[in-house]
């Protein structure tokens, strides 16, 4: 009987312990979790490497009606570029906070891009009206923007000043916060 009990005794404290911990976590976890967003000094002039070139590449997508569009005619306004796919499940649920953003900064371009070459246009574009997304979208047939990313995972976010530099990049899902703090670097 003294067994049963210990054993008892011991499993209600390794329950209350894992409780305890996990009450914790969710408590501390966004006030410590490190940023998404890459650090690349770029937009830090006092810790900018002079000898790293923060340009960000350039290349040729496909607008909606069909015209070559380059990144770099965005140049002069800040740009969020996007790269997604409609079968990718983190992209499909970031998608919402894009939308948002786009519909609430006026003075940055949004620039998402299609991972064409692993999807469809046409699964792209049945997604983006069925979910009503007004935000412009880009088609990177060509494999252009996917190469010169190496975006060998989706979704990937870039943020880029108004030179065409660099600001700083995730890649995998982000948060309405996270995306927001992608922005406020821009301005």
């Amino acid at each position: 009987m003294k067994n049963k009990t210990k054993l008892y005794i011991a499993i209600v404290i390794a329950v209350a312990i894992f409780i305890g911990a996990l009450i914790t976590y969710n408590a501390l976890k966004d006030e410590y979790a490190p940023s998404t967003l890459a650090d690349t000094n770029s937009s830090q002039s006092s810790n900018k490497n002079d000898d790293v070139d923060y340009s960000a590449p350039d290349f040729v997508v496909e607008d909606k009606d069909g015209n070559d569009v380059t990144l770099s005619s965005y140049f002069g306004k800040p740009i969020v570029l996007h790269l997604w796919a409609s079968w990718c499940s983190p992209c499909k649920q970031e998608m919402p906070h894009f939308e948002e953003a786009y519909k609430s900064n006026d003075d940055i371009q949004f620039m998402m891009v299609n991972m064409t070459t692993g999807d469809t246009k046409s699964d792209a574009k049945a997604f983006l009206k069925e979910e009503g997304y007004t935000f412009p979208v880009y088609y990177d047939i060509y494999g252009d923007a996917a190469t010169k990313y190496s975006a060998s995972s989706l979704p990937m976010t870039i943020f880029i000043d108004e030179n065409g530099d660099l600001v700083t990049y995730a890649v995998g899902a982000l948060n309405g916060e996270q995306l927001q703090e992608g922005i406020d670097l821009l301005k």
